[in-house]
């Protein structure tokens, strides 16, 4: 059990049925009356953002949250196939649950895989990822002063927004999370 007066950023705890995971907090001591805790909660499950205020002696049950690494394997239609490279136990995740996390993750490469109780949520792809682009435009001599981008898929399908310089067969480094340029690899 975590005390509302003990949120930090980050805490997973389940409130009313529910797994949430604090995303801000606040305490406050108004002026007249009792002091309070003003939290934003994200929901792990559907991504929902709630806020709720807690007073400090409120207390939730901490949610235990299991973060595996695994291999992803392939795709085969609506079903992504992971392995546990510990002791080689297979899953297969329907594409609802996956998302859109695995838009910069190769075939073969580790993933984590986030589950509560059993049940999979999430997927958490490494942070920074090095594909190599498969189409283009050509840059154009002379566009370069404003710092001009041009969108490039991967060989992963996905786009991403790139300097001019860079061409096709370019192997780059992509942020996941923001889905971002970095630099050439």
């Amino acid at each position: 059990m975590v005390s509302a007066g003990d949120f930090r950023n980050g805490i997973t705890i389940e409130y009313e049925g529910n797994i949430y995971q604090i995303i801000e907090f606040q305490h406050v001591k108004p002026g007249k009356g009792a002091a309070f805790v003003r939290t934003k909660l994200k929901n792990i499950i559907n991504g929902g953002v709630v806020e709720k205020t807690f007073r400090p002696t409120e207390k939730c049950p901490q949610a235990r949250i299991d973060r595996r690494e695994m291999q992803y394997l392939y795709a085969d239609g609506d079903i992504y196939n992971f392995m546990d490279m510990e002791n080689y136990e297979q899953i297969g995740l329907s594409a609802d649950k996956v998302g859109d996390a695995l838009k910069f993750v190769k075939e073969n490469e580790m993933v984590k895989v986030c589950s509560h109780n059993g049940n999979v949520f999430a997927i958490e792809p490494p942070l920074f990822v090095e594909l190599a682009i498969t189409d283009t435009e050509p840059g154009f001599k002379g566009d370069t002063a404003t710092g001009a981008t041009k969108p490039a898929v991967v060989e992963t399908g996905a786009t991403v927004y790139v300097p001019l310089f860079v061409d096709v067969n370019d192997v780059i480094k992509i942020d996941t999370r923001t889905g971002e340029y970095l630099s050439r690899a």
